[in-house]
C-alpha cells in the first residue's frame, strides 16, 4: 500500500512539473536523448517503440555514439519497427570487423590475404601497432545506404526530426558539437570508439568518440527547444575488478571516468528517465538483440503512465512519417575526388570502382567499389558523399592516403610436405613507380625458401609484374614412380626412395582483370629444377662406372633449365580459400616449353595445358557442397617427364604439376595427363569450425586422352573425413583418408596458411 501510495505521489509530482514548463494552450516540445553504450544501444530501438505506441510527438531528438546511430536514422524518417528490422538483419560481427568479401580484392591481393596471420606497418626499421582494430568501412558504407534518402540535407535541423549528436576533438579534448554536414560523417565520427575503430577526420578536426567527454546530450536537446526531455540511458556506472574482464570493457571504463559522476546530476533533470537493466550485457552483445530490445520496452514500458500522460498534455500525438523506403538504384553521373593524391591516379581509382558513370548502379555495386579501394590498403580515409546534381547523384570520394607504405608480415604453417615453416614478408608500396608494390617472402624452416614478387596494378588495363621464386622440398615416394618417369638402369632394387625437389622460377608477365573476378595473363618463364636423391649412393656398373649421374654426392635425374611462354585465365569467385560456401572458380593454364639446357639429352618442344573448374553452393544453414573437376595433358612427342602430373597428398598450393589426392601419399600417381573429380560437404557446425567429408576419382597414365581413358570408369579413388577451423593463423586441419583400392591409408595435418 506505502509503495502503490509513493508511486502514485512521484507520477502526480512528475506530472506537475512538466505541466509547469509550458504555458496553457501552449503544447510542450518533446526532445529525446539517446545515450551511449555500444550493442546496448539496441534497447533505444525497443523505447521508441513504446514511446511511439503511446503516442507521443517527438521534437528534437539526439545522441552519442550508438545513440547517434539510432537517433540519426529515427530523425531521418524510419520507425522504430524499421530500426527493429534493420538491426536485426545486419551482420555487425561483419561490419565491425571490416571484414571485405574476397570478391573486393585483386588476385594479388586475394594472395596475400590468404599468406599472412599478421601485418603491421613498418617504418625506419621499426615497427608499429595499427590504430585501431577497424577502419570503420563497412558502417560507413552501410550509413551512406540507409540514410541515401536524406542524402542532400547539410543542416540536420532540417531532418523529419531536428537532430544532433556528439563527439571529441581528440587533441584537445573538448566536445564537437555536430549538428550540419554529412550526416553519415557525422554519425560515424561521434561513434568511433578509441582503438576499436580509427578516428574520424571531420572539417579539419580529428574526432573520436563523443562518449569520452559528453555520453548524454542534455543541455544540447534543451538548448534546441525542448521543454520535455525523454531520456533512455544504457550506460552503465564504473566496473569493479570483476567486470574488467576485456579489453573492450576497460576502454569503456576509461571513457566512463569523466561521464559517469554527471550522469547522477542529468538523471535527475530528465522528466522521463528511462534505464534499462543491462548490466549482464557487454557493448559488443550484438548478437543479443532480441533481448536487449526487449528489455528497452520494458523499462520504457515501466514509465507507461507518465508518456500517456505526455501524450494526453496538449495536441502531442506524433504525426504519422511516410514510412521509408530503402533505394537500392541510383544514377552516378561524376566522380569528384576529394584530396591530394601523391602516388595513385585518377585512373587507379575510377579502374577500382567498375561501374560507368552516367549508367544505373545500385549500392551493392557502389559498395563493391569502396571496398575494392579499401582493399588495397593505400587509403587511410575513404569516405564517399551522395548529392543530388539534377539529373542524377555526384560522388564525391574524400581520400587519404595510407602514410604506412612499408608492412611487415608473418605466418607460420606447418604441413606433412614443408614440414614446419615461418614466413617473413617486407611488403613496399610506391617502390619504383604509382600504383606499384614489391613484396619479398623470405621462409625459414625445415627448407628454406623466397618467393619475390613486384606489381604494377593498372586496374581495367593492361597490369604487368614479375615473379621470382624458389622452391625447395623433401618427400618419400614409390621408387616405381621414379622408373616410371627417368631413364633409371636395371639392377637397383629399393621400394621407396627420399627426393629432393629444388625449382628456381622467374617469370615476367602482362595481366588484365575484370571486376576483380577474371584475370587473363601471358608471359614468360625460366625454370631451373633439379630432382635428387642423397639415398641411392654409389651404384656401379660392370666396368665400375657411376649407373646415374651425381654431383656433390647427390644422385642426379633431372637438372635442367627450362624456357618457356605461358597464357593463364582465372576466374575466382569463391567467397574463401579453404572453407568456400558460395563461387565459381576456374584456371586454365598453358605453357609451351621451346628451349632446355637439356641434362638428359631428350628435349623436343612440347607443351602443358591443364584445367580446374568447380563451383561451392550453400544446400542448407551451414551445410555447403563443394564440386570440382580438373585435368591436364602434355602435347608432343618429348620425351621429357619432369613436368608430367604426378597425383597425392592433401593441400592447397603444391607447385608445378603436382596434384593434390585424397587417399594417396604425396607424389604417387604419375602420367602425362590426368582427369579428376573431386567433392566436398562442408559443415559449420560451430562457428568457424568445420567438419569435413570429401571424395576424389581419377585416371592418371600417359595419353589418356588419346587412348580414351579418361573417359573410363576411374582406376583411383580416395576418401577423407576431417575437421577444419578457421583460427587467427590461419586453417587448421585434420584429414583421415583412406582409398579402397590401394588399401591405403593416411593422416594429414595443416596448420596455419599455405606458402
Amino acid at each position: 500500500m506505502k509503495k502503490t501510495l509513493l508511486y502514485f505521489m512521484m507520477l502526480v509530482w512528475g506530472t506537475s512539473a512538466m505541466a509547469q514548463k509550458v504555458s496553457d494552450g501552449e503544447r510542450p516540445k518533446v526532445g529525446v536523448v539517446l545515450s551511449g553504450g555500444g550493442a546496448k544501444g539496441m534497447a533505444h530501438i525497443g523505447a521508441l517503440k513504446v514511446i511511439e505506441e503511446a503516442g507521443i510527438k517527438i521534437d528534437f531528438i539526439g545522441g552519442t555514439s550508438m545513440g547517434a546511430f539510432v537517433g540519426a536514422l529515427y530523425a531521418s524518417g524510419y520507425s522504430a519497427n524499421q530500426l527493429d528490422s534493420i538491426f536485426r538483419s545486419t551482420n555487425f560481427d561483419q561490419l565491425i570487423r571490416d571484414n571485405l568479401p574476397r570478391s573486393a580484392k585483386t588476385f594479388y591481393e586475394k594472395d596475400d590475404s590468404d599468406r599472412y596471420s599478421l601485418t603491421l606497418p613498418f617504418k625506419n626499421f621499426k615497427v608499429s601497432v595499427p590504430p585501431a582494430y577497424s577502419g570503420g568501412q563497412n558502417i560507413y558504407n552501410e550509413l551512406v545506404r540507409v540514410l541515401y534518402h536524406v542524402k542532400d540535407i547539410d543542416d540536420f535541423n532540417n531532418l523529419p526530426i531536428p537532430f544532433l549528436c556528439i563527439a571529441t576533438n581528440v587533441e584537445t579534448g573538448e566536445q564537437v558539437l555536430l549538428d550540419k554536414g554529412y550526416l553519415p560523417e557525422a554519425v560515424m565520427a561521434s561513434g568511433t570508439l578509441p582503438s576499436l575503430f580509427e578516428p574520424t577526420k571531420l572539417d579539419g578536426k580529428i574526432l573520436i568518440d563523443g562518449g569520452v567527454v559528453n555520453n548524454y546530450p542534455l543541455e544540447e536537446i534543451k538548448k534546441l527547444g525542448a521543454d520535455i526531455v525523454i531520456g533512455v540511458d544504457v550506460q552503465h556506472g564504473l566496473s569493479d575488478r570483476e567486470g574488467l574482464l576485456s579489453a573492450t570493457e576497460i576502454l569503456l571504463q576509461i571513457n566512463n571516468f569523466r561521464t559517469a559522476g554527471a550522469m547522477v546530476e542529468k538523471s535527475k533533470r530528465t522528466d522521463i528517465y528511462i534505464k534499462p537493466s543491462l548490466d549482464q550485457y557487454s557493448v559488443i552483445d550484438f548478437n543479443k538483440y532480441d533481448e536487449i530490445i526487449r528489455l528497452g520496452e520494458v523499462a520504457a514500458r515501466n514509465k507507461w503512465e507518465e508518456l500517456k500522460q505526455l501524450a494526453a498534455s496538449g495536441d502531442t500525438k506524433r504525426v504519422a512519417i511516410k514510412q521509408v523506403v530503402p533505394k537500392d538504384s541510383l544514377m552516378i553521373n561524376r566522380l569528384i575526388i576529394d584530396g591530394d593524391l601523391e602516388n595513385y591516379t585518377r585512373g587507379y581509382i575510377k579502374g577500382k570502382l567498375r561501374f560507368n558513370l552516367e549508367e544505373k548502379t545500385t549500392f551493392k555495386k557502389l559498395d563493391q567499389g569502396i571496398s575494392n579501394l579499401s582493399a588495397t590498403g593505400n587509403f587511410k580515409t575513404i569516405h564517399h558523399k551522395l548529392t543530388s546534381n539534377g539529373e542524377g547523384e555526384d560522388v564525391t570520394l574524400v581520400l587519404e592516403e595510407n602514410p604506412n607504405k612499408t608492412f611487415l608480415r608473418l605466418g607460420l604453417h606447418y604441413d606433412d610436405l614443408y614440414k614446419s615453416a615461418a614466413i617473413a614478408n617486407l611488403t613496399k608500396k610506391r617502390f619504383l613507380v604509382k600504383d606499384d608494390v614489391a613484396s619479398f617472402d623470405f621462409i625459414l624452416g625445415d627448407k628454406i625458401r623466397y618467393n619475390l614478387q613486384y606489381y604494377v596494378d593498372k586496374g581495367t588495363y593492361w597490369s604487368y609484374g614479375l615473379n621470382s621464386r624458389y622452391n625447395t622440398f623433401e618427400n618419400s615416394i614409390d621408387f616405381d614412380v621414379i622408373r616410371d618417369n627417368f631413364d633409371v638402369p636395371e639392377g637397383i632394387n629399393i621400394n621407396n626412395l627420399n627426393i629432393d625437389v629444388n625449382d628456381f622460377t622467374n617469370q615476367i608477365y602482362l595481366q588484365t582483370v575484370w571486376k576483380e573476378e577474371f584475370a587473363f595473363t601471358i608471359g614468360a618463364e625460366h625454370k631451373w629444377l633439379r630432382i635428387s636423391t642423397q639415398t641411392l649412393g654409389e651404384f656401379l656398373d660392370e666396368n665400375g662406372l657411376p649407373l646415374l649421374r651425381a654431383d656433390e654426392g647427390r644422385t642426379l635425374f633431372e637438372k635442367s633449365n627450362y624456357y618457356s611462354t605461358f597464357g593463364q585465365l582465372v576466374l575466382d569467385t569463391y567467397d574463401d580459400r579453404y572453407f568456400p560456401t558460395r563461387g565459381l572458380y576456374f584456371n586454365g593454364d598453358f605453357h609451351l616449353y621451346l628451349l632446355s639446357s637439356d641434362f638428359n639429352d631428350n628435349f623436343k618442344e612440347f607443351s602443358v595445358a591443364k584445367a580446374r573448374m568447380g563451383g561451392a553452393i550453400p544446400v542448407f544453414k551451414n551445410l555447403s557442397l563443394n564440386l570440382e573437376t580438373e585435368g591436364g595433358f602434355k602435347l608432343g612427342t618429348s620425351n621429357v617427364t619432369s613436368f608430367d602430373f604426378v597425383l597425392g597428398g592433401y593441400g592447397t598450393d603444391l607447385i608445378n604439376n603436382f596434384v593434390p589426392f585424397l587417399g594417396y601419399d604425396f607424389l604417387s600417381l604419375p602420367g602425362n595427363s590426368y582427369v579428376k573429380a573431386f567433392g566436398r560437404l562442408d559443415f559449420e557446425f560451430a562457428r568457424n569450425n568445420h567438419l569435413l567429408f570429401s571424395a576424389n576419382f581419377a585416371n592418371v597414365e600417359d595419353d589418356i586422352f588419346r587412348t580414351g581413358e579418361w573417359f573410363t570408369e576411374p582406376n583411383y579413388s580416395g576418401y577423407g573425413l576431417g575437421y577444419g577451423w578457421e583460427s587467427f593463423l590461419g586453417p587448421v586441419q585434420v584429414m583421415y583418408t583412406w582409398s579402397p583400392e590401394g588399401k591405403n591409408d593416411q593422416l594429414f595435418f595443416s596448420i596455419g596458411y599455405w606458402f
